[in-house]
């Protein structure tokens, strides 16, 4: 039996011809493609030279705003901890002259309404030193909307989350990613400075094919919002934990709450939207999630296919190929398209609860039927028989409701409401009645049902 991790030749010969194909007509000196799959790199290649070399997965590249996706799962870990909550106010936490009316949650999905930018000047080519405080960061309009009222993508709100970081765990954020996510999940060629192998950062004239070296500064308190450097083979295992989770760092479900989408960008095409410090596209029908970085001289992506289980990496020395999302994106539909995901073996469920198998079956909202199943982990799902209606899954909670996870009913609470002698009555999501026959007779449908009955 084949290796299920190893990729067949010409889905490989078809990553290359892609990467490569990137390279030249993007112009990029030096552009690294890795793919994950099921957890683990099973591809990664090179295209263009590094000091003479062809880069490989270990050659560093700077990520830009893939560090902020970094810097989400830190404050979701201390969500977690029960150390903050996502609705408080920054200014709860943090002293700062703009922003602190925003909650967290709107400073990791970009609606807190602070500017995009510094105030001045370049803080990607500026010397970090030069904005020791927070107060430095701002211009004179820091803050350009009102909190909560659009998707306005700002990277000083993303040092403002540093900054929280390290007030709550007293110690510089770098350090407490390294200790906390970067040192758990073996990720040690991501780095806050260049460590060799690593590629320099260029300028591509736009009409010759000639070059002229970025600076790389440090950029102070400006960091969270784009510093780290890190590798294709990095990033590959930085993908798996967004994917599945980690015990050691952050649970599967805090992940899947930073994917969920909070806003739409105000793009045109409006195929984009925004999570907690993690850019969502939908891209030939595929919904992917990740995250796309750029400094001077240096651009990359990663994509994540959840429902395929497959994750890309491109990272390139260039600072206007903007072209690498789509790379990225092609290489993960690449393998998705050739070597569809193969399914886990079905297996009956280990033990069961019979008040819970109880609830399978048919239910009826008003006269519309649906079908109620039982999955794993006691997952409850619903699904319309029939066109239209409304499916979603539901997770169960401590206190004997479920929440739901999808769609309309999305955060939603289930309840089994039972009767004398505890018998299943009813079940209510957010009012919504669901019995077990059409409009059923009795006081579970509201408003009644005709005494007459049907004719």
């Amino acid at each position: 039996m084949t290796d299920s991790y190893e990729l067949l030749p010409d889905t490989r010969r078809a990553l290359l011809h892609r990467l490569a194909t990137g390279q030249v007509e993007g112009r990029t000196p030096a552009l690294v493609g890795a793919v994950m799959r099921e957890g683990r790199m099973v591809w990664s290649a090179g295209w263009g030279a590094v000091d003479g070399d062809v880069p490989g997965a270990d050659t560093q590249y700077r990520i830009g705003s893939i560090t902020k996706t970094f810097v989400a799962v830190l404050v979701m870990r201390l969500r977690d901890e029960g150390l903050l909550d996502l609705d408080d106010r920054l200014g709860a936490y943090v002293e700062t002259p703009e922003g602190g009316d925003a909650t967290i949650a709107q400073l990791l999905s970009h609606t807190s309404g602070l500017a995009a930018e510094t105030g001045g000047p370049w803080w990607e080519r500026t010397d970090g030193a030069l904005r020791p405080e927070l107060a430095d960061l701002f211009g004179a309009r820091a803050q350009r909307h009102a909190p909560g009222l659009l998707h306005h993508y700002s990277n000083v709100g993303f040092a403002l989350l540093g900054a929280l970081v390290e007030r709550l765990r007293g110690q510089d954020w770098y350090e407490v990613l390294r200790r906390e996510v970067l040192e758990p999940l073996g990720m040690h060629r991501t780095t806050l400075e260049p460590q060799a192998p690593h590629a320099r950062g260029w300028a591509v004239h736009p009409w010759a094919d000639v070059l002229l070296p970025e600076p790389a500064v440090d950029t102070g308190r400006m960091a969270p919002a784009g510093q780290l450097w890190s590798t294709a083979a990095d990033l590959c295992r930085f993908a798996a934990f967004l994917l599945d989770g980690d015990d050691r760092v952050l649970g599967a479900r805090s992940l899947a709450e930073m994917r969920t989408p909070r806003t739409e960008p105000q793009d045109a095409d409006r195929a984009a939207a925004y999570g907690l410090g993690t850019l969502l596209s939908w891209r030939s029908g595929r919904f992917l999630h990740g995250h796309v970085g750029t400094m001077p001289g240096f651009v990359g992506t990663l994509w994540i296919s959840a429902e395929d289980g497959v994750a890309a990496v491109v990272l390139g020395n260039a600072t206007s190929q903007l072209g690498i999302p789509a790379i990225a994106a092609d290489l993960v539909g690449t393998v998705a398209e050739r070597e569809p995901r193969i399914p886990v073996p079905w297996r009956p469920l280990d033990d069961v609860d019979g008040r819970l198998l109880e609830l399978t079956g048919p239910w009826y909202w008003g006269a519309a039927p649906f079908a109620l199943r039982l999955a794993g982990g006691r997952e409850l799902r619903l699904a319309p028989l029939g066109d239209g209606g409304r499916a979603a899954r539901f997770r169960a909670e401590e206190d004997g409701t479920w929440t739901g996870l999808d769609g309309y009913y999305a955060g939603e609470t289930l309840s089994v409401v039972r009767g004398e002698g505890g018998a299943v009555s009813h079940l209510d999501i957010g009012t919504f009645v669901f019995t077990r026959e059409p409009y059923e007779a009795g006081e579970a449908v509201p408003g009644g049902v005709d005494a007459g009955g049907w004719r």
